[in-house]
């Protein structure tokens, strides 16, 4: 006996966040690293310094590239798809029907890039899906489709 149903199968989902999301990775780091070396560091030796600069340009330069590659995303009429990481990888997928929020977040550098955040909440003990780095029209345009989505869907979404 066959099922009719489709099934979401775990995969590589088919959108990259915007070209954008690496500039928002790296101002956000180049922060922390400045405010850790301005706060945490008055009493390092001088031959550090140098060294910490190298390190710190390379992880800003280099970490948000490898995370562009890797960051992605899809929604379906079945599921949500995520895939997150640099050094190591999460695929998260969530069906419709454990959806139970939408969430759209814009913060102050993300509104300055065009950029957004959307969470979806489900009911799962993993924690929700969070597609970060996404043009804002593309985060508009996803939150309303995964609300269509959700009420459309049959069920309490547990």
């Amino acid at each position: 006996m066959t099922d009719s149903v489709p099934h979401a199968s775990l995969r590589e989902p088919l959108h990259q966040v915007s070209t954008k999301a690496p500039v928002l990775w790296m101002l956000v780091l180049l922060v922390a690293l400045i405010v850790v070396a301005v706060f945490d560091w008055w009493d390092v030796p001088l031959w550090v310094w140098p060294l910490y600069a190298v390190l710190a340009i390379a992880y800003v330069v280099v970490m948000p590239m490898i995370r562009y590659r890797v960051h992605r995303w899809e929604s379906t009429e079945t599921a949500v798809y995520t895939q997150t990481g640099w050094l190591s990888r999460e695929r998260r997928i969530a069906p419709m029907s454990r959806v139970q929020t939408v969430d759209f977040e814009q913060g102050p550098l993300d509104r300055l890039l065009g950029l957004a955040s959307v969470t979806v909440t489900t009911a799962s003990a993993a924690g929700p899906l969070k597609i970060i780095g996404i043009d804002k029209p593309v985060a508009d345009k996803l939150v309303e489709e995964l609300t269509r989505r959700t009420e459309a869907e049959a069920g309490d979404a547990t």
